[in-house]
């Protein structure tokens, strides 16, 4: 392929066909908004995805063995270049002429207060304001805020005497080292008085529990629920490959950003484990979400990567039932005793047989027997790819 196409506005290289929908289903694009992108199924093939109206088609280009592209069979062209002109003057069997090209938005971080303090750790707490309270748990309140007047960040306040402080410390420069696309990322802290403060990236639509409660959750499809569920499991296969365990994954602790963007929070419970086998034992005065539990954790007190992929299964079922309480009507000691003898969750209405039987994956009762992160992650992101049919054929339309 010529380089020129590889600097246009419209080739967006190795981006994923779920990633791809999310970018077109952008408000601010209209009808015939496209991009092309690199094959995830075929090396060497590229794939033209364009928005019609509200959904998103996709267009497989073939490469002929003597050079060129093509859509339908009866077009050639030499180059992705002549193709996209032909086909923004000629629909010519499209399901619509091609538009502009889809933006190359991407939503902005403040990484500044990240790498201007990555050896500054502990910063002055006068440099923040707190403007507004959006909640409060077991270990304080968060709140959104600025920092030197510039920057917005959620700032955690941490109730005194909730923890030790210098655990948590402890604790908190490893978590700060830990960065990828799908985790909130920790910034700073202020430690030197009561209350401590926790400075991390602000999600501006709260955790993922409230709003799949709220009227959003309403539109929140099939679709959305499968990308929200390989979102968190990204980060979650960053934390397995860290050797980290989180120990309260759920969807209170998955928060909600701008552009559809979900990434895994509150590691206020999470270890970092060291032993061989992978267990970390908590102390006997740690509060356990029992429904979210893994059942060898609830028994033993033993938390593994394994148990965290357990409750991963949990926060499934909270996914496709908009936010409804994990086996409702049950209490703790009864869900319990219920699982210990083989129960498990029934499959939710409207919940695809194909998602119910990833949940059952992630409620083996035997841990070594469940998948990994990483398999669930890429189940999730090619959850609909194995449906071939969903790819339009321009041939069906071309006379």
């Amino acid at each position: 392929m010529p380089a020129t196409s590889l600097t246009t506005r419209w080739f967006f290289g190795a981006l994923k066909r779920s990633d791809a929908e999310k970018k077109l289903r952008l408000a601010i694009n209209k009808s015939g908004t496209f991009l092309i992108r690199e094959s995830e199924t075929q090396k060497g093939d590229f794939s033209l995805s364009v928005l019609d109206g509200k959904v998103v088609k996709h267009y497989r280009l073939r490469r002929m063995d003597a050079g060129g592209f093509f859509i339908s069979r009866n077009k050639t062209f030499a180059d992705l270049q002549l193709l996209v002109q032909h086909y923004s003057r000629d629909q010519d069997g499209l399901c619509v002429k091609l538009g502009k090209p889809c933006a190359k938005t991407e939503v902005p971080v403040p990484l500044d207060l990240s790498y201007e303090h990555v050896d500054q750790w502990e910063i002055d707490r006068n440099s923040l304001k707190l403007l507004k309270k959006l909640g409060s748990g077991q270990f304080g309140e968060v709140w959104e805020g600025l920092w030197n007047n510039t920057t917005p960040v959620a700032i955690k306040t941490l109730k005194p005497g909730s923890m030790n402080r210098q655990d948590f410390l402890r604790e908190a420069q490893m978590m700060k080292n830990l960065r990828h696309p799908k985790l909130i990322q920790l910034y700073a802290v202020c430690s030197l008085e009561d209350p401590v403060y926790i400075i991390t990236e602000l999600m501006r639509h709260g955790s993922l529990l409230e709003y799949l409660q709220s009227d959003n959750g309403e539109k929140v499809k099939i679709a959305n629920q499968i990308d929200i569920a390989a979102q968190v499991a990204a980060g979650m296969a960053y934390l397995e490959s860290q050797n980290y365990i989180h120990r309260d994954l759920a969807a209170r602790n998955v928060l909600v950003g701008e552009h559809h963007i979900y990434k895994v929070a509150d590691f206020g419970l999470a270890r970092v484990f060291q032993e061989e086998d992978g267990i970390y034992e908590p102390r006997c005065d740690t509060k356990l979400p029992i429904k979210w539990t893994a059942p060898e954790a609830v028994r033993g007190n033993k938390f593994s990567i394994k148990s965290d992929v357990w409750s991963f299964g949990v926060l499934l079922s909270e996914i496709v039932t908009f936010g409804k309480m994990p086996y409702s009507g049950m209490t703790g000691m009864q869900v319990v005793q219920q699982v210990e003898r083989g129960y498990r969750m029934p499959q939710p209405p409207s919940c695809p047989k194909e998602l119910y039987d990833i949940m059952l994956e992630c409620w083996n009762s035997v841990p070594d027997n469940r998948p990994t992160f990483e398999t669930l992650q890429w189940k999730l992101e090619d959850f609909f790819e194995s449906d071939l049919s969903s790819y339009a054929d321009a041939n069906a339309f071309v006379q």
